[in-house]
C-alpha cells in the first residue's frame, strides 16, 4: 500500500506524505476486517461510515478504495490533477466510498456523532468510526462532539487517532500538550484504549471488540510513526507536505520500502 502511495506521489510530484504513511495500517485493518461494506453498492444503507477526518491523509484511504473495487486502480494516477477523480482533499461528492467531504479539520467527528445518532433513532445497528489526527484534536469542535457523544452513550460510535506525535509545524507535544490523552477520553465519557498503530493484530483486537463497555462510545488512541516505512521521512517534519517531488527523492521512497 505503501509503495501504490509513492506512485501517486509520482504522478501528482506533490502530497502529505507523512500523515498518509502513518496511516496505512489503521485504514488496512478497517477495510480488510472491520467495516460492514459493499464497494458495488457504496450507498447501502446498513454499511458501516468511515470517515477519514484528517482529510489531509487521504492518499492511504484511496488506495484502499481502490484496492476493494471502489473504483479502478488505474484512476489513482489522476491524484491532483486537474480533470481527476482524486483530489488533495478527499470529497464525498466524487468519490465512491468516502461517507464526509474532509480537510477543515475537527469536523469528522461532529458529522460522525449525528450518523450515529441518526442510525439509533432509526433502529439500525450502522457503527461509525472515525479516524482523526492528534494535531486535529486541538480543535475544540472535536471535544464539544466527545462531550455529547459521552452523554448520550453512543456506543456505536468509534473514535481513532492516528497519534503520531506530530502537526505540520512542530511536535504536537510543543504545539499543544494533549496528554494525558487517554484519560481525557475517559472523562468524556468514552471507554479509551491504546494500541500500537503499525500492530494489525493489535488493530484487528482492538476493533473487533468495540463496544468496549455497552452504553459507551469507544476511543483507540494508535500509536503511530509519521512517515512510516521511509525511514528519512520518519518523524520529519520536512516531509508533512511536500509541493515538489524530484525523481530522485521518489526513487530514494521506493528503495527503501523495497529494503
Amino acid at each position: 500500500m505503501r509503495q501504490r502511495v509513492v506512485d501517486m506521489l509520482e504522478c501528482a510530484g506533490r502530497g502529505h506524505i507523512g500523515s498518509s504513511m502513518s496511516l496505512i495500517e489503521i485504514m488496512r485493518v478497517l477495510y480488510d476486517d472491520i467495516l460492514r461494506h459493499d464497494p458495488a453498492n457504496p450507498g447501502w444503507m446498513d454499511r458501516d461510515r468511515c470517515i477519514l477526518s484528517k482529510g489531509h491523509g487521504c492518499l492511504a484511504q484511496y488506495v484502499l478504495l481502490a484496492d476493494k473495487g471502489y473504483f479502478p486502480a488505474e484512476r489513482l494516477r489522476e491524484f491532483c490533477a486537474c480533470d481527476g477523480l482524486l483530489g488533495g482533499h478527499p470529497s464525498a461528492n466524487k468519490i465512491p466510498g468516502v461517507e464526509v467531504s474532509t480537510g477543515a479539520l475537527g469536523h469528522g467527528l461532529s458529522v460522525g456523532l449525528g450518523m450515529a445518532v441518526d442510525a439509533r433513532v432509526r433502529g439500525r445497528d450502522n457503527r461509525v468510526f472515525v479516524v482523526m489526527g492528534d494535531g486535529e484534536c486541538n480543535e475544540g469542535s472535536i471535544w464539544e462532539a466527545a462531550m455529547s457523544a459521552g452523554k448520550r452513550g453512543q456506543d456505536n460510535l468509534v473514535a481513532m487517532v492516528d497519534y503520531n506525535k506530530y502537526q505540520s509545524y512542530g511536535e504536537t507535544s510543543e504545539v499543544q500538550e494533549l496528554e494525558p490523552f487517554a484519560a481525557k477520553w475517559e472523562a468524556f465519557g468514552f471507554h479509551c484504549v491504546e494500541v500500537n498503530g503499525h500492530d494489525v493484530e493489535a488493530l484487528r483486537s482492538a476493533l473487533g471488540s468495540v463496544p468496549f463497555t455497552a452504553g459507551r462510545p469507544s476511543a483507540i488512541i494508535c500509536h503511530t510513526v509519521k512517515g512510516k516505512g521511509v525511514d528519512f521521512a520518519e518523524n520529519n517534519l520536512a516531509w508533512h507536505h511536500k509541493s515538489k517531488l524530484p525523481a530522485d527523492d521518489i526513487a530514494a521512497m521506493r528503495q527503501c520500502l523495497q529494503g
